[in-house]
């Protein structure tokens, strides 16, 4: 998997909201905020390829929780990038 490399994080008015680069139009329907776990996923995976267990060992590191619960939550976050289309 790899994030797409048009869509960008950006802190506006206080929320970390995913942005298309590029895009000649917006969908202002659907916006994705993210909170600062996604954004620290985000952060070290944009412009890698990864897995979902590569997900999961940045956060059993970073929190220091069970790689089962790790594995939930970075599944949760895959599934919704990839829903979403920022994940191909």
């Amino acid at each position: 998997m790899r994030i797409k490399d048009n869509f960008k994080v950006r802190k506006i008015a206080g929320e970390n909201l995913i942005v298309n680069q590029g895009a000649t139009h917006s969908d202002l329907t659907k916006i994705i905020s993210l909170n600062e776990t996604a954004v620290y996923l985000w952060n070290e995976l944009f412009g890698k390829d990864f897995t979902i267990d590569d997900a999961a060992n940045l956060l059993v590191e970073k929190f220091g929780i069970d790689k089962e619960i790790a594995l939930k939550d970075a599944g949760k976050w895959i599934d919704t990038m990839v829903s979403e289309e920022v994940i191909e």
